[in-house]
Order: structure tokens, then C-alpha cells, then sequence
């Protein structure tokens, strides 16, 4: 099934607009099942899982240019997606409550740690600075984080050992602790 999901990313590239609708029931189980888990963090929540993957999948369907390598690239950038959505949400009810009931994030939820709380925004900040400084971490803690997959599970999308991606979470889980933590 994995190189069907492959094929039909490249046919819709192509402009094959029927493979999209091909694509679509395939991937939707498992884009829920990567919301679901996101959601369950968070308690506060308002958005509901259907409507948080029918919005990553507007946003993905919607972005042009992107060129699909495989199945892989693309629950990787849902992942990613689902970040944005939900930080963007979150921002946007920061701005209109001034503060007022924040989403906090127990660090142990966000990556294991302590379970003190954090924010999704400064997660986010910290996230993307560590975008810049190793990528590859900054893709397994979205994963993980926000895309709910296993460290089995991220190893085979992203082609590395089991062992690879445990010792890359373990070097992201602390710089993301020293960093959370510093600016408290």
C-alpha cells in the first residue's frame, strides 16, 4: 500500500486531479488516527479531530508546488501541518483572550520530561529554532509530538534505524528542556 499511496501522490502532482480523490480515502484514517493522538494532549482543545485533519488537508491539498517524493514526505508534512493549525489556532485565541485560559501543555506530554507546563507557542518557538539548528531532530520531535508516532514508526518514515531516532529524541528531548526551561 505504501507505494499505491506513492504512485497516486505523483499522479495528482502530475494533475491527475481523480488520483486526489483516490488518495484521499486511503490516507484519511491514518491522518485521523495522527490528529486523535495530537488531541488527546490537549485537553483544552477546540477544535474537534475531524475538523483538525479536514484543515491540514485543505492546507496540503491547497499549497501548490510541493513535490511529493512519497508517502512518507507527505504524513510527514501532515504532521507539520497539524503543528501549524493548531499553533495558529492557539495564537489566535491567545489574541482575542488576552491570556485568558492558555493551553498549557505538560512538558512530560510535550516531550517527556517533567511535568511542569508549557505553552504550544513557546513549544513551537522552541521548535523552530531547532529547525535550524538540526532538522532532522526538529522532524522526529514534530512526529512524535504532534504527528503521535511511535519511535518504530518514525524510523521507517524517515529511513532511519529504531536506534537512530531513539538517540535523536534523546539529544532533542534535552535541548528542548534546556531551552523551555531557561526562559522561565
Amino acid at each position: 500500500m505504501p507505494e499505491h499511496v506513492t504512485q497516486l501522490l505523483h499522479r495528482w502532482q502530475g494533475g491527475h486531479q481523480e488520483a486526489l480523490d483516490e488518495l484521499v480515502p486511503i490516507v484519511y484514517q491514518e491522518l485521523h488516527r495522527l490528529a486523535a493522538a495530537q488531541l488527546r494532549k490537549d485537553q483544552q482543545a477546540t477544535i474537534q479531530c475531524t475538523e483538525l485533519v479536514s484543515e491540514a488537508y485543505l492546507k496540503l491539498t491547497g499549497a501548490e508546488n510541493i513535490n511529493w517524493h512519497d508517502r512518507n514526505h507527505f504524513f510527514s508534512l501532515a504532521a507539520k501541518t497539524m503543528r501549524r493549525v493548531l499553533v495558529e489556532r492557539y495564537r489566535r485565541k491567545q489574541a482575542d483572550k488576552r491570556g485568558n485560559n492558555r493551553t498549557l501543555l505538560t512538558f512530560e506530554d510535550a516531550i517527556g520530561g517533567d511535568s511542569q507546563a508549557l505553552e504550544l507557542d513557546r513549544l513551537d518557538d522552541a521548535l523552530t529554532t531547532l529547525e535550524q539548528l538540526d532538522p532532522r531532530q526538529a522532524e522526529i520531535v514534530t512526529l512524535k509530538f504532534f504527528g503521535g508516532l511511535k519511535g518504530e514508526e518514525i524510523a521507517e518514515l524517515m529511513d532511519l534505524s529504531t536506534r537512530t531516532v531513539k538517540r535523536e529524541w534523546a539529544a532533542a528531548r534535552l535541548w528542548l528542556f534546556r531551552d523551555l526551561m531557561g526562559d522561565q
